[in-house]
């Protein structure tokens, strides 16, 4: 298993991207990982703490309202948005991941699923009362960007709310992902649809106080 948590994503995601294949890299991560054979970089035995933060200043009410969380990984970020009693679902593009995540929660009430956020399920468009997502745009290159903020922001409820979670790229600079940051203008770009910005905030990373994360809340503008 490699020492640095990013060179087995870092090297999949470059071979799937040679192959014109911008999220088949993310199955192959956690199979590999599941084997032991790779480290996925993200994966952490807490939530996330902007996320836990942005709760506990917030304390928004779950009760009787969904919640969405958009790349959910092994599962720490959707148990968490569950546990403030959003009726919950998460999902992943990989398989491996998704049961992961329903193994290391066997009791959980969030409601897995496996699922593409360039080719959503089209039920899922205007259905969620909170859609959390938290770095996983980044972690799709630039050529998919554009389709998948579309989509992020496409499942949010008339009168819900979008909380995004990202690194930060600055304007026109250029990284070898993944991640691909986001630069400011992709993240004004979720507000549409009625969505609007009501918070952008530069918050310190949770793993390195000396790096900064946006952290932006998207309400629905009924003016």
């Amino acid at each position: 298993m490699s020492d640095d948590r990013d060179v087995d994503a870092n090297r999949l995601a470059a071979e799937a991207l040679s192959r014109n294949d911008p999220t088949g890299w993310f199955e192959r991560l956690y199979a590999q990982a599941a084997n032991g054979e790779a480290t996925v970089p993200w994966d952490r035995d807490r939530p996330n703490a902007l996320l836990v933060d942005w709760a506990e200043r917030r304390q928004p009410e779950g009760t009787g309202r969904r919640a969405l969380v958009v790349g959910c990984g092994l599962g720490q970020d959707a148990e968490y948005v569950a546990g403030l009693g959003f009726r919950t679902t998460a999902f992943d593009v990989s398989p491996t991941a998704v049961r992961g995540a329903r193994e290391r929660f066997p009791e959980s009430a969030v409601d897995y699923a496996v699922a593409d956020l360039l080719e959503p399920p089209v039920e899922w468009f205007d259905a969620f009362d909170l859609v959390v997502e938290s770095i996983t745009v980044q972690s799709m290159p630039l050529s998919v960007r554009a389709d998948a903020i579309v989509n992020v922001s496409g499942m949010v409820a008339h009168g819900g709310g979008l909380l995004v979670i990202a690194d930060i790229r600055e304007e026109g600079e250029k990284v070898d992902g993944p991640p691909w940051p986001l630069a400011r203008s992709e993240l004004d770009s979720f507000a549409v649809r009625g969505l609007r910005a009501t918070r952008i905030e530069q918050m310190p990373r949770p793993d390195d106080p000396n790096a900064l994360r946006w952290r932006a809340e998207f309400d629905w503008d009924d003016s």
